[in-house]
C-alpha cells in the first residue's frame, strides 16, 4: 500500500488531491456521520473528518490518513444529501438567491506515531434566484444525488452560483490550498511521512 490513504470515496477528493500529485490508496471510512450531536456546523464538520481519519487509521496504523467531511449550511440548517429527487428541489428551492456556507472538516491520523491534526475551512456560497424549471432539469441529471447541499460547483449547477468568498476547492469537498499550508508545516513534517506521499520530488509549499 502507498504511505497515505484517503478514507473517502469520493471521486472529487481524488482528483482534487492528484492535482498535487500525491499518491495514495482509497480506504471509505464507512462512517455515518449523525448532524444531531450538538455541535456548530464547523465543529461537526471537523468532528465527523477526525471520525473517519480514525476508523480508517485504527486497522492501518504504520499509514497516514486523511478523513473529510463537507457540510452546506443555511441559516443554521445543514443540508446533508438529498433522499430522492424531491428532497434535491427543496434544497436547491431552499438556497435559490441565497447566501450558505460550505464547512469541510480536514484530518490527518497515524495511530503508530499517535498524530493527529485537523483544521475546518469556509467559503460563503450566493446563489441566482433560480427558476423551477432549472431546478428541474439538474435534478433530471442526477447530479445532485450523492452531493451535500444537492449541488455540486463543479458541474452544470456552477451556473446558480453568483459568487463566492472563500475557496472554491473547498465547496467542491477539499481545501487545497489550506492543506498544502498544513503539512508544509515543519511541525506536520515531524508527525507525518509528507515527503513520502508525492509520486515525484515537487515543491508543496
Amino acid at each position: 500500500m502507498a504511505p497515505l490513504i484517503l478514507a473517502s470515496a469520493s471521486p472529487r477528493r481524488k482528483e482534487i488531491l492528484r492535482k498535487i500529485n500525491l499518491t495514495f490508496d482509497i480506504v471509505p471510512s464507512g462512517v455515518d456521520e449523525d448532524y444531531t450531536n450538538g455541535l456548530n456546523p464547523p465543529q461537526m464538520a471537523e468532528q465527523w473528518a477526525l471520525e473517519k481519519a480514525r476508523s480508517v487509521s485504527s486497522p492501518h496504523p504504520d499509514k497516514d490518513v486523511i478523513g473529510a467531511d463537507t457540510i452546506v449550511v443555511l441559516d443554521d440548517t445543514i443540508l446533508g444529501k438529498p433522499t430522492d429527487a424531491d428532497d434535491a428541489k427543496r434544497m436547491l428551492t431552499t438556497l435559490s438567491g441565497k447566501i450558505h456556507t460550505v464547512y469541510t472538516g480536514v484530518a490527518l491520523r497515524c495511530d503508530s506515531a499517535g498524530a493527529e491534526e485537523s483544521f475546518v475551512a469556509s467559503t460563503r456560497v450566493t446563489f441566482y434566484s433560480l427558476g423551477e424549471e432549472a431546478i428541474d432539469r439538474y435534478v433530471a441529471t442526477g447530479d445532485p444525488m450523492d452531493k451535500a447541499g444537492a449541488y455540486g460547483i463543479q458541474d452544470t449547477s456552477a451556473c446558480f452560483v453568483k459568487k463566492i468568498d472563500g475557496c472554491y476547492n473547498n465547496v467542491v469537498g477539499f481545501p487545497l490550498a489550506q492543506f498544502v499550508q498544513l503539512i508544509g508545516n515543519e511541525s506536520v513534517k515531524e508527525k507525518f511521512s509528507v515527503d513520502n506521499w508525492f509520486a515525484s520530488d515537487r515543491e508543496i509549499a
